[in-house]
């Protein structure tokens, strides 16, 4: 039987992305989305072939077609109307970062984990073929002792200094509370982070970080560099900003017996190359531009989670972590010190 979706928000990422997956995915069904606008939720649903409208999300959840849901909305309503939905019985995917607070995102982890639902994160990455091969190359030890990470996810517009205000939907992510007091970190940061914690199976035990923003002046940054320390001892820079125009979006991880790298493989679509390299083990994964590949199978991979009732790609703990480290790199950001990071129960 087919997963019927509701959709929360009808913002860029859902329209572009996240609607056409459902359409495209096996055994997925858009059955409803949610607006506070009315018209804007018709528009939507006709667009993306949804069975109905709503602009009360109550009602929407109310809906016994709709068995899951895609959290869309503006990063500090996740927690919100992850609560809502799951008390109504229904399994979410909730778009990165999770949330913008370490309590909202202990209590979607518990509140989910209470009322017996599923809760995943939107990361992605985690899916890319490329990326599952790498974690098993290093899971292996085919690396030997990994002592080096690097990411970078950047872009930008060439002869343009800074990137132009947002207007219509967008313009939460100017707002610092509603985003979470950070821009380009929250935007692809989380996502580098995110892939090193899954390629390496290591958690980050402490953080700096450097950006143009969080000043009075400034609060919020448009290019960050940070750097991070793995439990496993492994150390890690990653770089992310809106000020890149000709960013290479890769990643590297390097070991005492060899390295995996990635070129072109942290950006939305499926694409790029991954190459593993040492003593024991030598291979290559290209993958062909594929726009919806990643998003096509995160909620497929939800799907199958829910069926065979085990933890989706990107857990909600997965969440609860990078929230963690997020916000440590925040306090590093506006502190210029360094943060050690004690992860809570759950």
């Amino acid at each position: 039987m087919a997963l019927g979706w509701g959709i929360i928000s009808t913002g860029l990422h859902p329209d572009n992305k996240i609607a056409p997956a459902i359409t495209a995915a096996e055994g997925a069904e858009l059955v409803a989305v949610y607006s506070r606008d009315r018209g804007r939720a018709e528009a939507f649903a006709e667009k993306h072939g949804a069975q109905a409208a709503y602009d009360s999300l109550n009602d929407m959840l109310s809906d016994p077609r709709v068995e899951a849901v895609f959290i869309a909305s503006p990063n500090s309503l996740h927690c919100q109307h992850a609560l809502q939905s799951a008390q109504a019985g229904k399994h979410v995917l909730a778009e990165k970062p999770m949330t913008t607070t370490l309590e909202d995102a202990l209590a979607m982890v518990r509140g989910c984990r209470e009322q017996g639902v599923k809760l995943g994160t939107g990361y992605h990455l985690r899916t890319h073929p490329g990326h599952l091969m790498a974690r098993q190359a290093i899971a292996q030890g085919a690396l030997g002792k990994v002592v080096l990470a690097q990411g970078q996810w950047g872009f930008g517009v060439r002869g343009q200094g800074a990137p132009p205000p947002r207007t219509g939907l967008r313009q939460w992510w100017d707002d610092p509370e509603m985003i979470g007091g950070a821009s380009t970190i929250m935007g692809t940061g989380v996502h580098v982070v995110d892939l090193l914690r899954f390629l390496l199976g290591q958690e980050v035990t402490e953080v700096t970080a450097i950006t143009d923003g969080q000043t009075n002046q400034q609060q919020l940054e448009q290019l960050a560099t940070m750097t991070l320390r793995f439990d496993g001892g492994t150390i890690a820079t990653v770089c992310c900003g809106r000020l890149m125009p000709d960013s290479r979006n890769d990643f590297a991880v390097y070991g005492s017996d060899g390295r995996v790298t990635g070129r072109a493989t942290l950006w939305e679509s499926r694409q790029g190359r991954v190459e593993v390299v040492s003593e024991t083990v030598n291979r290559t994964h290209t993958c062909p531009s594929e726009y919806l590949g990643n998003f096509i199978a995160e909620l497929q991979d939800f799907h199958a989670a829910i069926e065979e009732d085990r933890e989706p790609a990107a857990t909600g703990v997965d969440g609860l972590r990078v929230v963690e480290v997020t916000l440590a790199l925040i306090e590093s950001a506006q502190s210029g010190r360094t943060v050690k990071i004690q992860p809570v129960e759950v």
